[in-house]
């Protein structure tokens, strides 16, 4: 699942990437655009207590951002709630995250 929130700052959007608790990992990093696809330039995701897995990123508004879900370092995952999807260089897809332009209210 993908949320998008209002952020405190200027031009940017929260955008809050979850997955299931039923992924048996060790850990998860997102990649993608706006971390120039190195997995260890942001935290992992964290397991919640209720196991679903989350992490918040602030972007800048009015943007699409291409990403993917490193599982365990070595598998990659899509997002089944993106926005759009791209093909990518490896004959794959990358799932894609718009932001929008301005958020008066939490979205979903």
């Amino acid at each position: 699942m993908i949320r998008k929130a209002p952020s405190p700052s200027a031009n940017k959007v929260l955008v809050i990437f979850e997955l299931p608790a039923s992924l048996w990992v060790q850990q998860i990093h997102l990649v993608g655009d706006f971390n120039g696809w190195d997995p260890a330039s942001h935290a992992l995701m964290q397991r919640r207590t209720d196991g679903v897995w989350e992490i918040t990123l602030e972007l800048d508004a009015g943007r699409r951002y291409q990403f993917r879900y490193l599982l365990d370092d070595h598998t990659w995952r899509n997002d089944g709630c993106a926005d759009d999807y791209v093909p990518n260089a490896y004959g794959g897809h990358n799932s894609v995250v718009v932001t929008p332009p301005f958020l008066d209210d939490v979205s979903v």
